[in-house]
């Protein structure tokens, strides 16, 4: 299992938000760069970046931000928030970006999402955002009447590389992940899932690694806030 740092942008700085609010804000860094090299040092072989702004008005805000990473260093960026044309996909891809996570659009427009994967073969994830098992869009601002399973499910017919599954519940909050809910996706689907939201420390990274098959898990106040070692997560992983 892979453990994969976040990245969360908003206004050019790194920062994490607590349960998806916009308005519930804490920074930590204002170079994304150095940041990033500091968990590739680590042993990170992923980074997980999500562009907070684009996430919440469609439109990405911190493209210098993505570039400093993508110059810092040389491993598997993975981008969501706000990607909801070919364009900005194309852009993307072309400014580095190896992987592209489609939330919003992927529900919203399904033949958007045909097309990229058509493109982009092995490289378009879909990022499953839900609460109380829902799934949840436009910067977890509104909640729809569609199941995360079943969602997964089509996703995976579409052919989408890989789903991103949060908790919005317990994303930032320090809780604990979601076990049962990301077991139920990894063993509904054949494709790679990466579980994200509410990693709090060792123990979590333990439960799970008991997941059969689950493909990473994506952590972010844990590592900020010193909660988690990353180092000493990903030398557990590989064992």
């Amino acid at each position: 299992m892979k453990i994969i740092p976040a990245i969360d942008l908003k206004e050019g700085q790194c920062v994490r938000l607590l349960q998806g609010k916009k308005d519930e804000v804490t920074v930590y860094s204002d170079d994304p760069g150095s940041t990033a090299k500091k968990w590739v040092d680590c042993g990170a072989e992923i980074i997980h970046i999500v562009d907070l702004d684009g996430a919440f008005t469609g439109t990405q805000k911190n493209i210098s931000g993505i570039e400093k990473i993508r110059k810092a260093v040389d491993v598997t960026l993975e981008l969501g928030g706000g990607i909801r044309d070919m364009e900005r996909i194309r852009f993307l891809t072309d400014l580095g970006i190896d992987r592209i996570i489609i939330g919003t659009a992927a529900i919203e427009n399904p033949e958007l999402l045909k097309n990229a994967c058509r493109e982009f073969p092995g490289r378009v994830f879909v990022g499953i955002d839900t609460k109380d098992g829902m799934v949840a869009v436009k910067g977890w601002e509104e909640i729809t009447q569609k199941k995360a399973i079943d969602l997964s499910l089509e996703m995976e017919k579409i052919g989408v590389a890989g789903i991103i599954y949060t908790d919005i519940r317990r994303d930032g909050m320090l809780t604990g992940p979601n076990i049962e809910a990301t077991r139920e996706i990894s063993e509904a689907v054949t494709i790679p899932v990466i579980a994200s939201g509410g990693i709090s420390g060792m123990d979590d990274i333990r439960n799970l690694l008991e997941i059969n098959g689950l493909y990473g898990a994506i952590t972010g106040k844990a590592i900020y806030s010193g909660a988690i070692d990353l180092r000493e997560a990903i030398e557990l992983s590989n064992q």
